[in-house]
């Protein structure tokens, strides 16, 4: 059925991960073109990773992921108030063109001014462990003073200063807001990262539960994507007797893990599918080892034994929706964060980034493949997961909101 005067959506990721990207592609495409007049906007720089999205696609400006990782590695604010403005005044120009009723952003912070002073609703896509209504404990990421103090340490001081370090990281946007003539936001980075007229958290409450949030936030489920690139010529022939992990740090791991962690797998009865994600050049790849710039998660995980990831939610959910386990090397506060769930859920085995070594991951990988609880937990979890099905529930979220 076609609709008349189809009722405009525009959505936007912030690229500096793929993960941003990749779920907003994900929920655009599960819109129904004959309902809705549907715009993707986002950086290009993961475009060539999808097939056709079906929906008009527009180019804007986002911080390179390397300017955003070293902003992570330095715990200074990811953006400046001045970068935040220049996003808004874009943003502000695609509304214009593209006259939304209602505006979907992931991570993409300016939205939290671009939006409200064109009065369009607007929904944030983000993950429950960053709600302010969410339980939970908040982990230093690796910093400068956990390298210097330990991690025990540090992480008694960041406990202490961490309403500060949030206050220092939600400023900027607020600044952004006051130069646009909106009020404060408030200290708290959790308001910053989910605020909204709507707010959806892309994941799974058997996973990252959360009580008493308001009625304008709502569970997506896991938002589920893989590269929809061609299987390398040499899938067919990866030998059957031996378990197969899939290793891949994405777009903002640190790719100078690789080399460690297939030394570390090189000692093991194994076979290794890594996928660079073009991000390093490995200048020696062991004899049970297989490279690949990017493969397609869903069907690697499909046959894989355990994951090793940056420990971000996108890699863990498809592993975890397969019932893999994972490992992930965590470095920053939001794979911090969700490898913590993965862990306490005893479906996988956080390391810190900062102190992996090719032993530790010998170990990690020994106790993953050799005790089936790992394997078992996993398997419960994909069990569950199927109960929210993100595109199902985002298309009736979305009719809702346009009531």
């Amino acid at each position: 059925m076609q609709v008349q005067n189809k009722p405009v959506i525009l959505l936007i990721a912030e690229a500096v991960t793929l993960a941003h990207f990749a779920r907003i592609i994900t929920l655009a495409k599960a819109l129904n073109p004959a309902l809705y007049q549907v715009t993707v906007a986002s950086d290009s720089r993961y475009i060539n990773l999808n097939e056709s999205i079906g929906h008009a696609f527009h180019p804007i400006h986002s911080i390179s992921t390397a300017e955003f990782t070293h902003a992570l590695a330095c715990g200074k604010p990811l953006y400046t108030s001045k970068m935040l403005v220049s996003y808004v005044e874009e943003e502000l120009a695609l509304f214009e063109d593209t006259k939304p009723d209602l505006v979907i952003g992931d991570f993409r912070l300016s939205l939290a001014v671009s939006a409200p002073l064109c009065q369009v609703p607007y929904a944030a896509v983000t993950n429950a462990y960053w709600s302010p209504y969410a339980e939970i404990a908040y982990p230093v990421p690796d910093l400068p003073m956990t390298r210097i103090l330990g991690i025990p340490l540090a992480q008694k001081l960041f406990d202490m200063v961490r309403p500060l370090a949030f206050a220092l990281h939600a400023r900027p946007l607020n600044q952004a807001r006051c130069f646009f003539g909106l009020p404060s936001l408030g200290s708290d980075l959790r308001n910053i990262y989910t605020w909204g007229d709507y707010t959806l958290y892309a994941d799974s409450p058997a996973v990252i539960p959360i009580k008493n949030f308001p009625a304008n936030h709502h569970y997506l489920g896991p938002v589920l994507w893989s590269a929809r690139t061609a299987l390398p010529e040499w899938w067919d022939r990866l030998p059957e007797d031996k378990p197969l992990i899939f290793v891949t740090l994405g777009s903002s791991g640190q790719a100078d893990l690789l080399p460690v962690v297939l030394t570390a797998l090189s000692a093991l009865p194994v076979t290794v599918a890594v996928a660079t994600a073009d991000k390093v050049t490995l200048a020696e790849v062991p004899a049970n080892t297989y490279a690949a710039k990017y493969l397609p998660m869903d069907i690697i995980t499909r046959r894989a034994k355990l994951v090793i990831c940056n420990g971000g939610s996108l890699t863990t959910y498809q592993a975890l929706a397969s019932g893999i386990p994972v490992i992930g090397l965590c470095s920053n506060m939001d794979q911090l964060l969700n490898m913590g769930v993965v862990e306490r859920l005893g479906v996988g085995i956080l390391l810190r980034a900062a102190k992996v070594t090719a032993d530790s991951v010998l170990a990690a990988v020994n106790m993953v493949l050799q005790n089936l609880s790992y394997a078992e937990a996993a398997d419960r979890i994909s069990l569950v997961l199927p109960q929210y099905n993100a595109e199902q529930r985002f298309q009736a979220i979305v009719a809702k909101m346009l009531c």
